[in-house]
């Protein structure tokens, strides 16, 4: 039979109640004569909610112990889906990220997989059961449990999905697929029915937060296409959106805003100093660049729990450097941006007519990106998005 892969996030299996209809839909595939794998996030906000206990107790925690703290969130849904899958006269087992073979290198709370060694899911599957697997989770090679990042459960199901040979990974959250910009954000966002992943993984490392980047990663890389779809969904009906290696045109434009960002200012010749102190802290950057005397970068801080001892030995290790709190990142991704002279000027146009004056500006053959001010964000999303995605 062919093997199926479904991930659900963690709005999906928020309450007992929603957790059922995932049971419900799980089983049901199973039925129709797949092979099932499922692969959960923590219930609701209960990540969130952990960390936020944690913070309750110090400042800025170890990240070794949040890994070990925030992990239980998986383990909690995938226990409780298995038990829904049995009361629907299912046969279903689960599985952490260890238990499951998912091989981690050496990070905290942003490991990224090394590899992914099934056997253990194949031995069951072949027994006719349903495998539900923790997300976002994993072991190093050294044995200690590590997270993968925010959104780090998309990772594990296209993971396994490429260890196990599936042609599809299906995504479920609470939004029917991919679209040009947050709907929340801007009203006028147009549903994607395909997309690149090329596109695709750009838009994720810009902060868009349908897919994880790491997981788009792994499809390319394991030439596995992405169904992305709405939980509530019946099987059959509403819409979905296919994320494949390639899309014909390539056309894709959509505005991408990722918040929490630190911007840094630094002396050009402090610049190789400041990414071997960065390297070492395990600070993610983004959009480096240098020019003269002078370099920019912006630190994301998402997966970054604690950022004020890491700021504060940045400080120590870089002379003259400046750190901006309370910016974002505003960002067209499209194919072929940057072949013509035009797309920058309205760039530059669209953020001034809402006055999101750009610390730094960045442009590649997928993506034209500025540093602004966080306040700015939501109004730059929405003039961007008119003024480079054509309307329904």
């Amino acid at each position: 039979m062919a093997v199926l892969v479904q991930k659900y996030g963690g709005s999906s299996v928020a309450d007992v109640e929603k957790l059922g209809r995932v049971a419900d839909k799980v089983v049901a595939a199973r039925t129709a004569g797949d092979d099932v794998v499922v692969v959960v996030s923590a219930m609701g906000k209960t990540t969130d909610e952990l960390l936020a206990l944690a913070k309750r107790v110090a400042t800025d925690p170890p990240r070794r112990e949040l890994d070990m703290l925030v992990s239980t969130g998986e383990r909690v849904s995938m226990a409780l889906l298995s038990i829904a899958i049995h009361a629907r006269g299912g046969d279903a087992i689960s599985f952490t990220g260890s238990q499951s073979g998912i091989i981690t290198n050496d990070r905290h709370f942003d490991a990224r997989i090394l590899e992914v060694r099934p056997h253990r899911i194949e031995d069951e599957l072949a027994r006719g059961k349903i495998v539900i697997v923790a997300g976002y989770q994993g072991m190093s090679y050294r044995r200690e449990i590590t997270t993968l990042g925010r959104g780090g459960s998309d990772t594990t199901a296209v993971a396994l999905a490429a260890a196990l040979g599936a042609a599809r990974c299906e995504i479920y959250s609470d939004v029917d697929g991919v679209y040009s910009a947050d709907p929340r954000v801007v009203p006028d966002a147009v549903h994607l029915g395909t997309i690149d992943l090329a596109s695709l993984q750009e838009m994720a490392e810009a902060g868009a937060r349908v897919l994880n980047a790491q997981a788009v990663e792994w499809a390319r890389r394991a030439g596995i296409a992405i169904h992305a779809r709405r939980t509530a969904d019946a099987p059959g009906h509403g819409r979905e959106t296919i994320c494949v290696e390639s899309v014909e045109p390539k056309n894709v434009r959509a505005v991408v805003g990722l918040d929490r960002v630190v911007h840094a200012r630094l002396p050009g010749g402090e610049l190789r100093a400041f990414a071997e102190a960065a390297g070492a802290l395990d600070v993610p950057l983004l959009d480096v660049a240098a020019a003269g005397d002078a370099a920019t970068c912006a630190i994301p801080l998402a997966n970054v729990p604690d950022w004020g001892a890491r700021r504060a030995k940045l400080e120590e290790r870089v002379r003259g450097m400046t750190l901006e709190a309370e910016c974002a990142i505003a960002s067209v991704v499209g194919d072929g941006l940057t072949t013509g002279a035009h797309a920058l000027p309205r760039f530059l146009a669209a953020l001034a007519e809402v006055d999101a004056r750009p610390r730094a500006v960045h442009a590649g053959p997928l993506r034209i990106s500025a540093t602004i001010a966080a306040a700015s964000l939501a109004a730059a999303q929405r003039t961007l998005h008119a003024a480079f995605v054509p309307a329904a």
